[in-house]
């Protein structure tokens, strides 16, 4: 069994959206990676517009590629813009370092994935993905 496994990422979409739906949040793109930066599985809800899957997966893969959630991610290139700009020259444009992205954690602690969220407002996005991950039953690590 994979650490994080299609039925899972299914799970964390559908909670995502609906704790979109409860906070009545413009259409979502949500992409759910592995540990590797790989895609597990991506939505997105009618109405998103089409570069959310882009834009859904940096985030995701910038909490990965650095090693801790977007909000951090975001901080750190407001620090060191030079060295991120560079992160995301050698991760081919990859990396987007917008409030998102949030690090899946198991039981044990161990990274096992990233979700990203597009749509609504940053804090917003990053919401819906802690919703999402907490629901599939694993740990959100917003940064």
């Amino acid at each position: 069994m994979t650490a994080l496994p299609l039925e899972k990422a299914r799970q964390i979409i559908d909670a995502a959206f609906a704790k979109g739906a409860d906070l009545k949040l413009k259409p979502l793109g949500v992409s759910v990676l592995d540990a590797g930066g790989h895609l597990v599985a991506f939505q997105r809800q009618d109405g998103a517009s089409f570069l959310r899957p882009q834009m859904s997966a940096g985030k995701a893969y910038g909490a990965l590629a650095i090693g801790m959630g977007s909000r951090r991610v975001e901080a750190f290139a407001k620090e060191r813009p030079h060295l991120v700009a560079g992160i995301s020259d050698v991760s081919g444009g990859r990396v987007l370092p917008v409030v998102g992205g949030v690090l899946i954690r198991d039981k044990a602690g161990a990274i096992v994935g990233a979700v990203g969220i597009s749509g609504d407002t940053s804090g917003n996005d990053e919401a819906a993905a802690i919703a999402g991950i907490e629901a599939a039953g694993f740990t959100a690590d917003p940064g």
